[in-house]
């Protein structure tokens, strides 16, 4: 009965989440991954509390996720013929900088508790979700220092969707004090479709605001 008589009314309805950490991809095998793989996410969610226990409650919206994975001394090829290929070289191309773009449009799906109902700015909090999403680009950025023809200096970027799972799936979860927290995601869905690339699954780890 105490539940039910919190005063919800400056309870706010809406939340902006901002997520930033680190990603990275399970059985990659031999891939070469390099320093501080990037994921930054952003939502928009409407929260609904259980009206018999405010503590709990369900939060939906949408927003953009976004994963920037970068490569050492490996040649990724996103338009090759049979798929997307990565090939170990660190003779015929020099790169700066190689890394693989992408970004999603999302559904984020939440069950929240939290200790203090009537002020989300404070308390613990939790959350256990799932987000869904449609790939809208992905694209390979390098930087080239030496090319196999003793060219450098430039940039290149290329463009290809075709051996991507256009639909993600996701498991997530919070948990935090206040305004800050930590969050982890684990993609179910392949990253690549089947037969044109290594079985990888994306997870990520970092801070949400």
């Amino acid at each position: 009965e105490e539940l039910k008589k919190l005063d919800l009314s400056k309870r706010a309805s809406d939340h902006l989440m901002l997520q930033y950490g680190l990603a990275n991809w399970t059985d990659k095998g031999d891939i070469n991954l390099r320093g501080f793989n990037k994921t930054f996410n952003a939502y928009f969610l409407f929260d609904f509390p259980f009206k018999t226990d405010p503590r709990i409650s369900v939060a939906i919206g949408a927003g953009v996720g976004s994963d920037n994975i970068y490569f050492k001394n490996t040649i990724v090829d996103i338009k090759a013929r049979n798929g997307v290929t990565f090939t170990s070289d660190s003779t015929s191309i020099k790169f700066k900088k190689n890394k693989l773009s992408t970004a999603y449009a999302e559904i984020p799906l939440e069950l929240r508790y939290s200790t203090k109902p009537e002020n989300m700015n404070s308390g613990w909090k939790f959350a256990l979700g799932i987000k869904v999403g449609t790939l809208l680009d992905s694209k390979m950025k390098s930087k080239i220092d030496l090319d196999a023809n003793n060219v450098g200096g430039y940039f290149q970027k290329i463009k290809n969707k075709k051996y991507f799972n256009t639909t993600r799936f996701a498991v997530t979860a919070r948990a935090g004090y206040g305004n800050m927290s930590l969050f982890a995601s684990y993609t179910v869905t392949d990253f690549i479709k089947q037969g044109f690339g290594p079985n990888v699954h994306p997870y990520s780890i970092g801070l949400c605001l």
